[in-house]
């Protein structure tokens, strides 16, 4: 299968749980009318050994109850907050054991010949160390399942993309998104409505504006490691004062800065179609940039696969 953008590893864990998060990315790509044909009949409850059945159980939850919290907008905060209220109460030793039962499917189990089925029927992944189902489905949509799981082996971290508008932010943080299986946040998504209104007609934000918004983040991320979970954000981040809101001293937090030709920069702002961030807005934020001292540097000019290759050998991912 190629890779689908919006698509979780089955290993990237949404609260303490892995495959949660995946059976949820499903749910909206389904509504989205993005999710291929052949994953459909894997969806809901309606083959009890199929994983999405066997999270809902679990959950002490119906798959279709989740898919109304799903399709109602709810993001993967407040599914988990719903869900701690609604499910069955579990421990982490509880979550610990669904962890390691799943992560192990297919091997020396009842799976296991489903597996060697599917890996036949797969010529392309047939000198892969595929020895789980969860493997399997990382090779098969072009992840590193070793990668995907590295949560087991180190603390969580949070990649933080900062730079102008342009720098490509989103763009990198998607793909290194997918690459690992994270989750991503672009920072545009935790604006006000106020602030969105005001930037599309080519106002520039001031710091009043910008302090819930940055307080925001700061709280996403702080949540996102508690939870034991890696993630993505970019955020322009221009001034230091901004960066120690969001950043708070979090040894987890790794910052990366793209910068460069403004040539360039430029090209891809005139280029963007229906985005609030004007092109005469780039001077304002080029005006307000406090290059940072202790970020690792990636050059615009580089190809996307490049950046992502620099951030994971800086992480050893």
């Amino acid at each position: 299968m190629p890779k689908i953008n919006g698509l979780r590893s089955p290993y990237a864990q949404m609260g303490r749980l892995v495959y949660f998060g995946r059976m949820i990315d499903k749910i909206r790509l389904e509504a989205r009318g993005e999710l291929p044909a052949e994953y459909k009949n894997n969806l809901g409850t309606g083959t009890a050994g199929f994983f999405d059945a066997r999270c809902c159980r679990f959950l002490g939850i119906g798959y279709d109850k989740i898919k109304t919290q799903v399709l109602a907008g709810q993001n993967d905060e407040e599914l988990l907050a719903w869900i701690s209220e609604s499910g069955i109460p579990r421990s982490d030793e509880d979550c610990l054991h669904w962890n390691h039962f799943m992560m192990k499917r297919g091997w020396r189990d009842d799976g296991q010949k489903n597996l060697q089925r599917r890996i036949e029927e797969s010529p392309h992944l047939k000198l892969r160390e595929i020895k789980t189902m969860f493997d399997y489905i990382d090779y098969d949509e072009g992840r590193d399942p070793v990668a995907a799981k590295s949560w087991e082996l180190r603390p969580p971290v949070i990649v933080l993309l900062m730079g102008v508008a342009g720098a490509g932010k989103t763009t990198v943080g998607l793909a290194m998104a997918e690459a690992l299986g994270w989750d991503f946040r672009d920072a545009d998504s935790f604006h006000s409505e106020e602030n969105i209104a005001k930037m599309s007609v080519g106002q520039p934000l001031d710091d009043c504006d910008r302090a819930p918004w940055l307080a925001a983040i700061a709280t996403h991320i702080k949540k996102t490691l508690g939870r034991g979970e890696n993630g993505v954000v970019s955020c322009s981040a221009l001034k230091e004062s901004y960066r120690q809101t969001i950043l708070a001293n979090n040894e987890n937090v790794v910052l990366f800065h793209l910068h460069g030709s403004l040539e360039i920069i430029r090209q891809r702002i005139e280029a963007r179609k229906n985005h609030f961030m004007k092109p005469a807005m780039l001077d304002s934020q080029l005006a307000a940039l406090e290059p940072p001292r202790d970020a690792h540097l990636l050059d615009v000019a580089d190809s996307t696969q490049a950046s992502v290759a620099k951030i994971r050998a800086r992480l050893n991912l």
